[in-house]
């Protein structure tokens, strides 16, 4: 059956075939400078480009997913957020795969930061081909591309300077050198012989030196001509950037100029996507400042699939944030809505399902979708993982006789792993993120109880002798009624009565719903607790 093109990814599918025309193979690249922490800004553009190359995939289309690493671009600046501060200043104006890593667990700064998103990207079911560009540079594989800029050097100033309120002068070239003797880039080139050999002189270290294109390690490209080469020698056929690269004269804009002037290629198909904002902090994510949250963060907080739920979710060209306060409760349960009308359990309009069903499987991890999988919602593992004090193995344990008291074991067992994420997501989030009104810790039978009056303490034996008889058949709605009937007995204002037990159970005025909140207590604990009184 034809599917209906109704998600941003399958139109932009659609776009690149139309565009490109039929082929066997379709290249989507993206790619980042690791110059500091990758940060989720940066893993939007990853994202995009993996949801248009599932899109293509369903299609029936052969497709190469390309991430590059700019590993050979200078390091300028030191990130707040780096230890041995002075011993990193030391690198700078060199390549960053030179400079050290500063924690000194592996071969360059660049490599840690790289290593990183390497490891977090197959959690959400993103697999690209890694290119690393010093290696590609240092072996002399883009030589001819680079020789080719030199040949149309004039044509290229013009094309940038038509951008510039300060023009690039006739001393002017599209590369940039590595001082072979101190590995800085505070060259200036003297000359080149219209073929292979570029001499320039280094004025940090007075060396002076010619070498050849076609061995030399230490020349590329500046990166307004470097991109347009990239995507000629690895035949890209689609690749995204953000709204600063497709601003008016931005360098996606004189990347296509040269890329079709200079390097005899049809620039990839393209859209801009927006910047990515956190939730209660202003300014601009930036790797160099060290002002960034990192995949690595948000995944401490969102299981995966909702991770790529909140991007599929969302059209590339529009902003939004990633919320680490009580909105990551809303974003849970719209995730979960989602899933509901996937398996058709809520019912929406034909429109609505039509798109929510696109956004769903797009948000898979491997692209499976099975059974309607256990649904355990984040506000509840919050309060049952407060009430197991982070002890997910007590927690799965808990919510597996719950699955069976429901009929639905299976369910739970396929959704196994899932839900061990979203438990350790929930305890991350209230230990670190959640207010202080949200959190708390149950009392425990050793410890002092609570002053209460007689009366309030009459309401109390009341609760524990209807618990003690009647616990395990009681359902939510019956024990709410029981409060109720407790307060009148007792002369008590049923708020009253409800900050009495909270104050019992968890020394605070207010707590979770108390019905659903004694019942995942559990008959034992909560008895232990009552008895101490």
């Amino acid at each position: 059956m034809k599917r209906s093109v109704t998600h941003w990814a399958d139109r932009a599918a659609m776009n690149i075939i139309r565009e490109k025309g039929e082929k066997e193979r379709y290249v989507c690249a993206s790619g980042v400078t690791p110059s500091g922490t990758v940060h989720i800004g940066n893993f939007r553009e990853i994202v995009s480009v993996d949801l248009v190359v599932k899109a293509l995939q369903e299609m029936g289309k052969g497709t190469r997913f390309i991430y590059s690493w700019d590993d050979y671009d200078v390091f300028r600046k030191v990130p707040l957020n780096m230890p041995k501060r002075e011993e990193l200043e030391q690198y700078l104006r060199m390549p960053i795969t030179l400079t050290p890593d500063p924690y000194g667990e592996y071969e360059s700064y660049a490599r840690r930061n790289e290593i990183e998103v390497e490891k977090l990207l197959p959690q959400l079911g993103i697999k690209p081909e890694y290119l690393y560009q010093a290696e590609r540079y240092r072996k002399s594989i883009y030589a001819e591309g680079i020789r080719k800029a030199l040949l149309k050097r004039e044509r290229i100033r013009e094309i940038l300077n038509e951008h510039r309120t300060t023009p690039l002068g006739k001393d002017w070239w599209p590369i940039t050198v590595f001082c072979d003797s101190c590995n800085r880039d505070t060259t200036v080139i003297d000359s080149w012989d219209g073929e292979w050999k570029v001499s320039y002189h280094c004025n940090s270290c007075n060396n002076r030196e010619t070498v050849d294109l076609r061995k030399a390690s230490s020349v590329k490209l500046l990166w307004r001509v470097d991109w347009p080469m990239r995507w000629e020698y690895e035949k890209v056929d689609f690749e995204p950037a953000g709204k600063d690269h497709h601003s008016q004269g931005g360098s996606f804009d004189t990347a296509k100029r040269i890329v079709r002037e200079v390097y005899n290629y049809e620039p990839p198909v393209t859209f801009q996507y927006d910047f990515i904002g956190i939730k209660g902090r202003g300014g601009k994510i930036s790797s160099s400042t060290g002002e960034v949250v990192s995949l690595k963060d948000v995944l401490e907080v969102y299981q995966p699939e909702v991770v790529r739920y909140m991007f599929a979710g969302t059209k590339p060209n529009s902003e939004f944030v990633i919320s680490f306060d009580l909105d990551v409760i809303k974003i849970y349960e719209d995730y979960d809505r989602c899933e509901r009308i996937y398996f058709g359990v809520e019912d929406v309009s034909e429109k609505r399902r039509e798109k929510e069903k696109r956004i769903y499987e797009l948000s898979q991890v491997d692209g499976k979708v099975g059974i309607l999988p256990y649904q355990v919602p984040f506000r509840h593992l919050c309060n049952v993982t407060q009430i197991y004090e982070g002890d997910i193995d007590g927690v799965l344990s808990f919510l597996e006789a719950q699955a069976e008291r429901d009929g639905k074991k299976e369910n739970f067992t396929v959704s196994l792993e899932r839900i061990r994420k979203r438990s350790i997501c929930a305890w991350n989030w209230v230990r670190i993120f959640s207010p202080d009104s949200f959190r708390f810790r149950l009392k425990k039978k050793d410890e002092k109880p609570v002053e209460l009056t007689g009366e309030e303490k009459n309401a109390l034996y009341a609760l524990r002798d209807e618990l003690s008889e009647r616990f395990d058949s009681m359902g939510e709605k019956e024990l709410s009624g029981i409060f109720y009937e407790i307060a009148g007995r007792s002369d008590m204002e049923p708020k009253d009565f409800f900050k009495v037990m909270y104050r019992v159970l968890i020394g605070k005025d207010k707590g979770p719903r108390l019905a659903s909140f004694i019942l995942t207590i559990g008959r034992k604990r909560i008895l232990e607790i009552l008895d101490s009184y």
